[in-house]
């Protein structure tokens, strides 16, 4: 049986790195696109010692006709796609007043219509066969409504309401194709050095921070299952019934505590960054933060699909209802 191939975008450095490393694990053959054609080389490099097909594809992925043109491309040279993994992504951070038009844009183009773009090319070639797996990277819930994060959240809530869009005109059609969005925490990649930064501070990510491996462990699963969403650590259960029971409290937190939270000690970093050219340098996966590793005394951190999920949640709730009734007794006696 001939290998399956592998499409990741921004596959060069960070998560898309990582998934690639991964992927190639499994014996996938894999196209990477990107912007920065030396590191899709390192990144091809790696993988020359285990017999992996590789094609090295630079793209940017707000570019329609460029990824189209790509696609086309690995299914002549490399074969059928099987998986297309949408990786890709820049970043601008800071309050909303202090983002212009032109970064709003640039943000939503390569985030959002990149994913839109890639997700296109892929269906486009997957019915030919009517299987297949696409991949999106969504914000876990701590993430959702961060403020400093207007730009990136507004693009990743599109993702979603996009895909939740695509889905049944998919299962309209009959096609065995998986588009699942994997729902992801802070990660320890070099993006956050190479975002837009107007909050006038030195930032560090917010809350609990995974190591690359993770998230490549959780796109693996999406694309090894067939998943609708998978969250990426059990840190995303409670603020996501704090804010469908009471949105505006978690609002008033966020207020007090997000923001400086999000602040790193020392003055802000250089005023560069990849928005509109990727900036140069050896980049790999991995940032400059410590992050929770995928094998954590022994057990790697916790994936939830929508039935765990719903089950998690549920008893937290029972949990949270249970723990109220014996107040209001206690109150009552």
């Amino acid at each position: 049986m001939p290998n399956q191939i592998a499409v990741v975008t921004g596959a060069g450095a960070g998560i898309g790195r990582a998934t690639v490393r991964m992927l190639a694990s499994y014996g996938f053959d894999i196209a990477l696109l990107g912007r920065n054609e030396q590191r899709l080389q390192d990144a091809a490099d790696e993988l020359a010692a285990n017999a992996i097909r590789t094609l090295i594809l630079p793209v940017d992925v707000s570019d329609a006709r460029a990824v189209s043109d790509a696609a086309e491309r690995v299914e002549r040279e490399l074969g059928p796609i099987t998986v297309w993994i949408n990786a890709a992504g820049v970043a601008a951070i800071g309050p909303v007043l202090s983002l212009d038009a032109e970064t709003l844009r640039r943000v939503t183009d390569v985030t959002y219509l990149g994913s839109v773009f890639g997700t296109q090319a892929a269906l486009a070639c997957m019915r030919r066969r009517g299987s297949g797996t696409i991949v999106n990277l969504g914000l876990a819930h701590p993430l959702r409504g961060l403020p400093l994060q207007a730009a990136i959240n507004g693009a990743h809530a599109a993702i979603s309401a996009f895909c939740d869009s695509v889905r049944p005109e998919i299962r309209a059609l009959s096609d065995r194709i998986d588009l699942t969005i994997v729902h992801l925490p802070s990660i320890n990649t070099p993006r956050l050095g190479w975002s837009r930064n107007r909050s006038g501070h030195a930032l560090k990510p917010s809350g609990r921070i995974y190591e690359p491996e993770v998230a490549a462990h959780a796109i693996c699963q999406a694309v090894l299952g067939h998943h609708r969403d998978i969250w990426v650590g059990a840190t995303s259960i409670l603020p996501s019934l704090i804010n469908g029971i009471a949105p505006s409290l978690r609002d008033r937190y966020l207020a007090r505590k997000a923001i400086t939270s999000q602040y790193a000690s020392g003055k802000a970093e250089s005023d560069t960054d990849s928005l509109s050219e990727s900036l140069p340098g050896a980049y790999a996966a991995h940032g400059p933060y410590e992050g929770i590793p995928l094998h954590e005394t022994g057990r790697k951190p916790l994936l939830l699909t929508m039935p765990r999920r719903i089950g998690s949640g549920a008893m937290l709730l029972s949990l949270c209802g249970g723990a109220l009734g014996w107040l209001l007794l206690r109150h009552r006696k």
